[in-house]
């Protein structure tokens, strides 16, 4: 005998998903911003900056390649 899943169970979980990952844009947006800021607060780039900026951004978009499908 074939168990079925209940049918209300992949609407939730589509939800959650596209929850999680508006979570973490919205993180990683925080995130990018506060780092720019830190790291132009005293007026001097270093290059740890730099990398802490392109690391982040690296993610970023890293992240935005992760979008839950809209099926």
């Amino acid at each position: 005998m074939k168990e079925q899943q209940p049918t209300g169970l992949y609407p939730f979980l589509g939800n959650l998903k596209r929850g999680i990952w508006f979570i973490g844009l919205s993180s990683w947006l925080f995130g990018i911003t506060d780092r720019t800021i830190a790291s132009l607060a005293d007026g001097y780039l270093s290059a740890l900056d730099m990398i802490q900026l392109f690391t982040a951004a690296f993610f970023f978009v890293s992240w935005l390649f992760l979008k839950p499908s809209q099926t």
